[in-house]
C-alpha cells in the first residue's frame, strides 16, 4: 500500500480502496431491516406507541440540527475527522442498541445515529479531495456502488440467517457492531487531505465545471434505509503538492458564507433547477418518513412473534430493484426539458397509488409489493433528478444546492413528524400514517402534473408560432423578362 502512496499515477488508488472498505463495511448492517421487530420483541419489550411516536422522531430532529453544523465542519477540518466521527458513532449506536434498555436510551440511539446520517456528507466529499479530477467519476461510482451492494448483501444475509438457521435479532445487531467496528478501523487509515473545497482552497482556483452526462448514474440512487441521499461535497483544485492552508480568519469565513448564498441565489435563478430541486426536497422528506415508519406498519399487519418475517427479503429486492430501474434509466433517450416534469408527475402518482396500497390492504404480501413499487420509483426519479440538478453545476454549487435541498428536505419532514406522529402532535396511527403520505405524494403528482401540462402547451404554443411565421414569410423574389423567364443576377 506504501507504493499507492508514493506513485503519482496511483495515488488515487490507495484512499479509494481504503474508503470502500469503510463504505462497505458502515452500510453492512444485517440488523436494520429488523430493527422494529428486534425493538418490540423480548429484548426491549417496547410498544409500537413507544417506538413509533417517542423514539424513532428523535432520529429526524437530530438530523436535522446537526447537518447544517456538520456540513460546514467537515469542510474546515478537511473531511478524514469527520469520518473518523461517523465509524465512532456507528459504533456507539449499536452498543447502545445491543445494551441498552428503556425509551430514554434508545432515544439515545436515535439522536447518535442522527449524527451517523448527518456526517456521511463526508464519505462522499473526501473522494474529491485526494484524487485528480480525471478520476471522479470513475471514483465516485466505486464510493456509491459498494454501499449499494453491502445494503442489499446484508438484508440477503439477515433474512438467510432469520428463516434458515433460527439466528436471533439480538446477534444480528452483534455482526451489525463487529461490521462497523471495522469500518471504523478503516476510517483510521485515509491518509489526510492537504486541502478542502472552500476554508482550505487554493486561492483563485475555480473548481472544474462538471460535463453534462458525468453528474450521475444509477450508482447515484439512494443507499439504504434512512440514506437520504447523501450528495458529496466535492474538493476543487489538483491534489498534488502545496502547503496546508493555514486557518481562515472569521473574516474569511464570513466570505465564505456569504459567497454560499450569491452561489444558491444564482442556482435557484434557474426555472429548470428550481422545479427539480424542489421535487427532490418534498419526495425525499416524504421517503424518508416512509422507510423510517415502514417496519412498523409491517409489524402491524403481521406481527412479527406472530408470523414469518422477510423484511430482509423485501429490502434487498427493493434496492437492487431500485439499482436496475435507475442504470436502465442510463440507455433511454428522453427530451426531460419537455418531458421531465410530466415523468415527475405520473412516477409521482405512482408512488401514491402504492401508499395507498400498503394503508388499505389486510395482506401482508400486497403491502410488501406496495413498498418494492414505492422504493423502486423513488431511486428511478432520484437518479434522474441528480443528473439534471448536476449536469451543468461546478463542483462546488454542486455540494451546496445538495446541501440546502437536503435541509430543505429535513425541515419538511420534521413539520411532517411533529404534525403527524409525535405525540405533541396528531398522534396517528401508522396505518393512518402512511394514509396521509399517500395524499403526500398525490399532493406532490398534481403540483408537476399542472406544471407539465403548462410546459407542454408553452412548447405547442412556440412550434406553432414558429410555423406560422415560416409560413408567413415572403418568398425572395428574382426579377423576371417579359416572357417571366427569371434574369440572372450576376454581373
Amino acid at each position: 500500500m506504501d507504493c499507492f502512496r508514493t506513485s503519482p499515477s496511483s495515488s488515487w488508488i490507495y484512499p479509494t480502496v481504503i474508503l470502500c472498505l469503510f463504505g462497505f463495511f458502515s452500510m453492512m448492517r444485517p440488523s436494520e431491516p429488523f430493527l422494529i421487530p428486534y425493538l418490540s420483541g423480548p429484548s426491549k419489550n417496547l410498544s409500537s406507541t413507544e417506538i413509533t411516536n417517542e423514539i424513532l422522531p428523535v432520529w429526524t430532529y437530530s438530523y436535522l440540527a446537526l447537518l447544517l453544523p456538520v456540513f460546514v465542519l467537515t469542510d474546515y477540518v478537511r473531511y478524514k475527522p469527520v469520518i473518523v466521527l461517523q465509524g465512532f458513532s456507528l459504533v456507539a449506536t449499536w452498543l447502545l442498541l445491543l445494551f441498552g434498555q428503556g425509551v430514554r436510551v434508545m432515544q439515545l440511539v436515535e439522536f447518535v445515529y442522527g449524527l451517523v446520517t448527518a456526517t456521511e456528507v463526508a464519505y462522499y466529499a473526501y473522494i474529491y479531495s485526494v484524487v485528480q479530477p480525471q478520476h471522479y467519476q470513475k471514483v465516485s461510482g466505486y464510493c456509491r456502488s459498494v454501499t449499494l451492494v453491502a445494503y442489499t448483501t446484508a438484508s440477503v444475509l439477515a433474512q438467510l440467517l432469520v428463516s434458515l438457521a433460527d439466528v436471533s435479532y439480538f446477534l444480528l445487531n452483534v455482526l451489525s457492531l463487529a461490521s462497523v467496528s471495522v469500518a471504523f478501523f478503516f476510517s483510521l487509515l485515509l491518509p489526510m487531505p492537504k486541502k478542502s473545497m472552500f476554508f482550505h482552497a487554493k486561492p483563485g482556483q475555480a473548481a472544474p465545471r462538471r460535463p453534462a452526462g458525468e453528474a450521475a448514474g444509477p450508482e447515484d440512487a439512494h443507499k439504504g434505509q434512512r440514506a437520504v441521499s447523501q450528495e458529496p461535497l466535492a474538493a476543487s483544485g489538483d491534489v498534488e503538492g502545496g502547503p496546508l492552508s493555514s486557518p481562515q480568519p472569521p473574516s474569511a469565513a464570513l466570505r465564505t458564507l456569504v459567497q454560499w448564498l450569491r452561489d444558491l441565489q444564482e442556482c435557484y435563478t434557474s426555472k429548470r433547477l428550481f422545479y427539480w430541486s424542489l421535487w427532490w426536497a418534498l419526495s425525499t422528506a416524504g421517503y424518508n418518513q416512509v422507510v423510517n415508519y415502514v417496519q412498523i406498519l409491517w409489524d402491524y399487519k403481521a406481527p412479527s412473534q406472530d408470523s414469518s418475517v422477510y423484511n430482509g427479503a423485501v429490502e434487498a429486492i427493493a434496492t437492487f430493484g431500485g439499482a436496475v430501474a435507475a442504470f436502465a434509466m442510463g440507455y433511454v433517450t428522453v427530451d426531460w426539458d419537455l418531458l421531465g416534469e410530466l415523468a415527475l408527475a405520473v412516477f409521482s402518482v405512482v408512488s401514491a397509488g402504492s401508499l395507498f396500497l400498503m394503508h388499505y390492504t389486510l395482506n401482508i404480501w400486497a403491502c410488501y409489493a406496495g413498498y418494492l413499487i414505492f422504493k423502486s420509483s423513488y431511486m428511478l426519479l432520484i437518479t434522474i433528478a441528480v443528473f439534471q440538478i448536476a449536469a451543468n453545476l461546478s463542483v462546488e454549487r454542486y455540494a451546496l444546492v445538495f446541501g440546502m435541498d437536503t435541509f430543505i428536505a429535513l425541515v419538511i419532514q420534521t413539520i411532517m413528524t411533529v404534525v403527524v406522529v409525535d405525540q405533541r402532535g396528531l398522534h396517528l396511527s401508522v396505518s393512518i400514517q402512511f394514509l396521509v403520505y399517500g395524499s403526500y405524494f398525490a399532493v406532490i403528482a398534481g403540483i408537476f402534473l399542472i406544471r407539465s401540462i403548462y410546459i407542454l402547451y408553452l412548447a405547442k404554443c412556440r412550434k406553432e408560432a414558429a410555423s406560422l411565421a415560416t409560413a408567413q414569410s415572403p418568398a425572395k423574389q428574382h426579377p423576371r423578362d417579359s416572357n417571366g423567364a427569371v434574369l440572372s443576377t450576376k454581373l
